[in-house]
Order: structure tokens, then sequence, then C-alpha cells
């Protein structure tokens, strides 16, 4: 689940420096997971626009009594969550000082989250009705805080602009007044439309794998939890709507489980007594 982000203008675009060229957010760490992507919207109002929108979700959750109310999900969403955000150094430094929210919502929605700035959702439904293990939980989380190291949805973002607004950008740049790019209806087709891409999929499965890994969850765990969305995703899962499960998706994880498992080795008793 992704949220709506507010509207941007093409000036204030402009101005923090649009055209910026293709960078790779992440460093490849043992999975070399990095790819040169196309990144026109700046991260900065990216980060404070999903920040916006994540506490406009929280300030609902709040309303309605279904923020944080199961404190035994709370407790392990969090543990989990923090063993995992200590390994994101690795991918990129800069996230170990992101303002990283972690919130849980009692919903029957089997769905997660995580925002670009590290805001993280997660439904009760996803928990209860896959019944999962704390190493599966960690599976999914990673995923989803991968998506976020990445900035797959900035990336998007910038695709869409590229090819919704050019000609509004060319007129721009050549000294033209006027115009803007609402962004927020960009966003709005992310959020309830359009999914990742299957390469943007891939990449946080198997990012989250090697942080999994890292944070001492063992990592065949990601491919059971798969199946165990396949299955529901029968009679329709909501997490499947964007997160789109398959037999090539499954081989692919286990195809990385040879580089990620000595990770693994190597953290999971420093972790044995931990939750």
């Amino acid at each position: 689940m992704r949220t709506g982000w507010v509207s941007l203008s093409l000036a204030a675009l402009l101005g923090a420096g649009l055209i910026s060229g293709c960078q790779s957010t992440t460093y490849g760490g043992a999975t070399h997971s990095s790819r040169s992507q196309f990144l026109m919207v700046p991260s900065a109002e990216v980060n404070q626009s999903a920040a916006l929108a994540y506490n406009k979700e929280l300030t609902k959750a709040r309303s309605a009594g279904t923020l944080n109310t199961n404190k035994a999900y709370v407790a392990r969403v969090n543990a989990i969550s923090r063993r995992l955000i200590a390994q994101v150094g690795v991918f990129r430094p800069d996230a170990l000082s992101w303002p990283w929210q972690v919130n849980v919502f009692q919903s029957d929605e089997v769905n997660a989250f995580c925002m670009p700035g590290g805001k993280i959702g997660v439904y009760s439904g996803l928990i209860d009705k896959l019944k999962l293990t704390d190493d599966e939980l960690a599976a999914v989380l990673g995923h989803e805080i991968s998506h976020a190291l990445r900035e797959h949805s900035r990336e998007q973002m910038s695709q869409e602009v590229a090819k919704q607004e050019g000609l509004s950008i060319v007129g721009a740049l050549a000294g033209l007044s006027g115009g803007a790019i609402d962004l927020a209806n960009v966003a709005s087709k992310f959020v309830f439309t359009l999914p990742f891409s299957r390469t943007m999929e891939s990449e946080a499965d198997i990012m989250g794998l090697e942080l999994m890994a890292r944070a001492g969850y063992n990592p065949e765990a990601a491919v059971d939890v798969w199946r165990k969305m396949e299955q529901l995703g029968k009679s329709g899962a909501e997490l499947l709507s964007t997160h789109p499960s398959s037999a090539t998706r499954i081989q692919d994880l286990q195809s990385h489980l040879p580089q990620v498992m000595p990770l693994y080795e190597a953290a999971k008793n420093k972790y044995r007594s931990t939750p």
C-alpha cells in the first residue's frame, strides 16, 4: 500500500534540481542490489509529502480507535523493524538517520507498507490471516523497507512526470512561466492502480532477503511467506494487488539464498535471545 502525496509545483521541482540524471540510491551489498535509476523528482519533496500523508493515516486510525490496539502485535512489529533498520546502512548509510516510524493498524486487510523516508505500517490482517512467524514477518518488512531504500516511489513518479509532463518541462526550461505539475494525481494512481514494476519488486525481494539475513532472521522464510501469500491470493489478498507472486518470483528468491545464508549464520547467534 502507498498513500498519496501533496501537489508540487513545476517551479519547485526545477528549483530543487529536476534534471538530475541517472544514479543509484543504494550500494549493492552481498546481493548486488543496485541499478542506475532515473530520478527527476527531488527526494526531500517526496519524503516531506509522504510524512504528511502518513500522519494523516495515523490521525484517521486514532479517530477510529484502530491504531496500535494489539499490544502483542505492536511489540513484535517494532522489535523486528528495529533489527532490520539497524542493517540498512549496508545499502545506504543515510537511512540510519531517517526519522523512522512504525505503527500497526487494526484491520482485516492483508497488507503492509514502508512509505518514502521510513514510515512503516502493518495491518493486523497480514499477521492474522497468514499466521506469520517472526522470520516470515521479517521477510515482509524487509521487502517493504527495501522499496523505501531504493526510492521506488520516487522513481515511478519521475518516470510518470517525464512521460506526462515532458512538454511542460521543456516550456519551463525555455523560460516560459505558469503551469504546474500536480503530483498528487500521479501518486494516487500509484496507490490505487499501479503496482511497482517487476524489476522493482525483484529488487525489494532480494534486498529484503539480505536485510533479514543480516538481522538474524532465516531468509528461507521469505520463500514460505510468498507461498502463503500465493495461496491466500486465490481468495483475493489485497497485498497481492501490488505485490504479485509467481513461481518465477519464488525461484528467484531461492536462487539468492546461497548469497545470504552465510550472513544469517553469522548473525543468528547474536539475536538468539532477542525477539
